[in-house]
């Protein structure tokens, strides 16, 4: 049974969205009142802090979770598994290779101060990122088309050869590196800045632009590959235009703050318990929630133990990591009275 209809969920997120962002705004180690965005003709250090630290971290954070939620959502709907997130097709392991690689042999450029350093991690991590996807889905392409198991299988074996590599540099760093590939591999937007939030907006605008209709083909594809063939889907076409954009999505999204766990595996199952399969829906409210969810979870990060910070990476797992659980034990008491 349906608690809400599509339309009353996108209503409702579309509204808790804002109020969530303002929240993260005027909150932190600091409060601010919000009579200050009144007084945007003077510098003082409040609006100082709205407009270069707080406003770019809070509108990357929102942009982030919604690509990262609806990544999640469109690899659930292609592999058909509600427990698929987009670390299945190796990107966040091949991202945090890539930015350790750049971390250890790059240090010269990884930690100096100044933007051309991060620009070179995030650039790293991209790559790594990128290069993940494409080995995923070469290997497990065959005669027949994709194999989405096959799929499944390469993934798992791709980012375990990542942990791998992840160990071996951890192994040759020293301590500052291996504080930086911590800092990193946990997730943290404390480095958001104004240029994040350019790339960001670039990124979710292609994404979304190549997601446009979509949500259709992939209602088919939960009926199954055969099925959907039947409806008239491009299957293969299909899943080469997905795998690719969700490795763009989540390539750049992690490249700019690290890994972020568990965003994408938890928002769109709850959207699916709360309005249905339908990704004519659960794409869109995914965004809206995934967006307003890593909002909440850095304010969260910012005021625990402030003035000092936790990884906003530690707050998604603590949080997802009891919700992952009990979603293992629904599946195994539904596969039982099955």
């Amino acid at each position: 049974m349906r608690l809400l209809t599509g339309r009353q969920l996108i209503w409702l997120l579309g509204l808790a969205a804002p109020c969530c962002a303002l929240a993260a705004l005027f909150i932190g180690s600091t409060n601010i009142s919000p009579l200050v965005i009144f007084d945007i003709h003077t510098n003082t250090q409040d609006w100082m802090i709205l407009r270069e630290i707080r406003l770019p971290r809070v509108l990357l954070s929102m942009l982030v979770g919604v690509v990262l939620a609806m990544s999640g959502a469109v690899l659930q709907g292609l592999f058909r598994n509600p427990l698929a997130d987009p670390s299945l097709i190796g990107v966040s392991a091949g991202a945090s290779t890539g930015a350790s690689l750049v971390i250890v042999f790059g240090s010269s450029l990884a930690l100096g101060s100044g933007f051309a350093g991060l620009s070179m991690i995030a650039f790293g991590a991209f790559v790594g990122s990128s290069l993940a996807a494409w080995l995923v889905y070469r290997l497990s392409a065959g005669p027949r088309g994709t194999s989405v198991s096959t799929m499944l299988l390469v993934g798992i074996a791709i980012s375990a050869l990542a942990a791998a590599l992840n160990n071996l540099m951890g192994f040759i760093a020293d301590n500052e590196m291996l504080r930086r590939m911590s800092l990193w591999q946990m997730g943290n937007l404390d480095l958001a800045d104004w240029d994040r939030v350019q790339l960001g907006m670039g990124m979710l605008f292609a994404f979304l632009l190549l997601l446009n209709r979509q949500a259709v083909n992939l209602n088919a594809m939960l009926l199954g590959e055969s099925e959907a063939r039947h409806l008239g889907v491009p299957v293969e076409k299909l899943k080469r235009r997905l795998i690719f954009l969700t490795a763009l999505g989540v390539g750049v999204c992690t490249s700019m703050v690290g890994n972020i766990t568990f965003v994408g595996l938890i928002v769109p199952h709850l959207v699916r318990l709360v309005s249905g399969p339908d990704n004519r829906i659960l794409l869109a409210a995914s965004g809206l929630l995934g967006g307003s969810l890593l909002v909440m979870a850095d304010l969260l990060a910012r005021v625990v133990i402030a003035p000092a910070e936790l990884p906003v990476g530690v707050i998604t797992a603590l949080l997802g990591v009891p919700f992952f659980i009990l979603l293992l034990r629904q599946n195994s008491f539904a596969n039982v009275r099955n």
